[in-house]
């Protein structure tokens, strides 16, 4: 978001399935978030499988969370993806890369804190752009 951030959450454990992201996502960090911002909050995710099921939308919409579509398979306007590759950039960049899932995970919570709130600020401010591309691609409609 402009002018702030979460704090980066990893779920590195087992397969991410569509009621692990209702419970170690979606309720306690994404509910949250919302009632924070309020009404204006528009939640975006990056197409996953188990982003996708009956279980999540329900959740969503039972949470009275909006969620903006997104064309599958379609990273490229995705922002989220220049955020994540600059944080990977970050990471591989260490003097002392990560070795295993511990260091791996450390490493990716000190780069998400160092990494420039412009950048964010910029990723956000690109929203208007993507979803007038997306659109257009679509014949004037986004999919749902």
């Amino acid at each position: 978001m402009i002018n702030g951030r979460t704090c980066l959450h990893a779920v590195a454990n087992g397969t991410m399935t569509g009621q692990r992201y209702i419970d170690e996502v979606l309720l306690p960090h994404v509910r949250l978030f919302r009632g924070a911002v309020g009404d204006k909050f528009v939640f975006m995710d990056d197409n996953a499988t188990c982003h996708r099921t009956l279980a999540v939308q329900d959740c969503l919409d039972s949470e009275g969370i909006q969620r903006l579509v997104w064309p599958a398979r379609s990273p490229d306007l995705n922002p989220i993806e220049n955020v994540w590759d600059a944080l990977g950039r970050q990471v591989a960049g260490r003097n002392y890369p990560p070795t295993n899932k511990n260091t791996l995970i450390r490493a990716l919570t000190e780069e998400w804190d160092k990494l420039p709130q412009q950048l964010l600020d910029n990723v956000v401010q690109s929203m208007v752009r993507r979803v007038e591309c997306c659109i257009t691609l679509h014949g004037g409609h986004i999919p749902y």
